[in-house]
């Protein structure tokens, strides 16, 4: 009994200390230069976050099995297509089957950049514990905001409306 009952206490442990460490290195990044990247899209063409200067850019991690990302791609579809002068939106999906990607962008009509994730990006943005997880980026390239969920399309409006 007091064997199992402190492995559950070892395991609660580190988990909570896994995700305060993951949540730190978030709370971080916030008000830093946003991590360049240099990940494939779908077409196999190398992009870099440095590729969009003086631009407001969302970064949305997400997968194509993510419920709330699926319902969250319509806005952000809409959000490019109202404000594609000043803002850039980047999807970077997380998923494991790559081949599901290409077809989901296009029965989403998704009208931005989507980047396949590699290990990198993933650790450089704090580690990506849930999806979707959104980055906002500033003109100046400084992470001013993060957010883990679903994002009401009013909010991102909120939030470039203020950058811009």
């Amino acid at each position: 009994m007091k064997k199992s009952l402190m492995t559950v206490l070892v395991l609660f442990i580190s988990a909570a200390m896994y995700f305060s460490v993951s949540d730190t290195q978030a709370v971080q990044l916030k008000g830093k230069k946003a991590p360049d990247f240099s990940l494939k899209d779908l077409n196999g063409k190398v992009v870099k976050l440095s590729d969009f200067k003086n631009k407001i850019i969302i970064i949305d991690f997400w997968a194509t099995w993510c419920g709330p990302c699926r319902k969250g791609i319509p806005d952000l579809v809409s959000l490019q297509k109202t404000y594609g002068k000043d803002v850039v939106i980047i999807g970077i999906t997380v998923d494991d089957d790559l081949a599901e990607v290409p077809p989901f962008a296009q029965k989403y009509g998704i009208n931005y950049p989507v980047l396949y994730a590699d290990r990198k990006v993933i650790k450089d943005y704090g580690g990506i514990d849930a999806i979707p997880t959104s980055f906002i980026v500033d003109k100046k390239g400084n992470i001013v905001d993060k957010h883990v969920g679903l994002i009401p399309k009013s909010e991102y409006e909120k939030k470039i409306k203020e950058l811009m």
